[in-house]
């Protein structure tokens, strides 16, 4: 596994760090997510969450492994909503409400490839296989149309459209797309 990331590209009303091993004494407040995980310990990211709120209390985030790959990501990553935390473990992507841990979504792909936040556009892109979902401020703002056969690059944002390219099966050639940042839509 890499070391993980932490990408504080949105600003955030949290502190967190991604702790070495489970604490031997656990806090008060400890969270595993998702609740339904089986053998959850082995391998899950541990996040100690420290919201900013002034009677918040630090909570143990448990996030479970999603694949044992060095292809996937791992870390932390701030979110358009100030109080979330993207907390993504072996590709599974978490997106953790501080001010009640008890609210997050885990996003349908897994694994996510690619976390690539958009701040100039209030969007924190997760890249699969196949396509884009994009996260705002409200929770999901777009989830694009299939892109590639097997394998999405972002190449850049520039002035409201995502470049990337994607894999055509038919033609087994690398294809150039282009997205709109706001609706998640093709741009022919």
């Amino acid at each position: 596994m890499t070391a993980p990331t932490l990408d504080l590209s949105f600003s955030h009303h949290w502190e967190a760090e991604v702790l070495p091993a489970r604490p031997i004494i656990l806090p008060t407040r400890h969270f595993v997510y998702p609740r339904e995980a089986e053998e959850v310990e082995r391998g899950a990211l541990e996040v100690l969450v420290r919201p900013n709120e002034a009677d918040a209390q630090p909570f143990l985030a448990t996030c479970a492994l999603g694949f044992h790959d060095p292809a996937v990501p791992n870390g932390l990553w701030s979110a358009p909503r100030p109080e979330e935390i993207c907390a993504v473990s072996g590709g599974y992507a978490y997106l953790i409400d501080t001010t009640v841990p008890e609210r997050f979504n885990l996003l349908a792909y897994r694994p996510v490839l690619e976390v690539r936040p958009v701040p100039e556009a209030g969007l924190l892109l997760f890249v699969g296989h196949h396509a884009i979902l994009a996260w705002g401020v409200d929770g999901e703002a777009w989830h694009s149309k299939k892109l590639s056969a097997e394998g999405v690059t972002i190449l850049g944002v520039e002035d409201g459209e995502l470049h990337g390219l994607g894999w055509d099966l038919m033609t087994d050639k690398e294809t150039p797309f282009t997205l709109n940042l706001r609706t998640g839509l093709r741009i022919p």
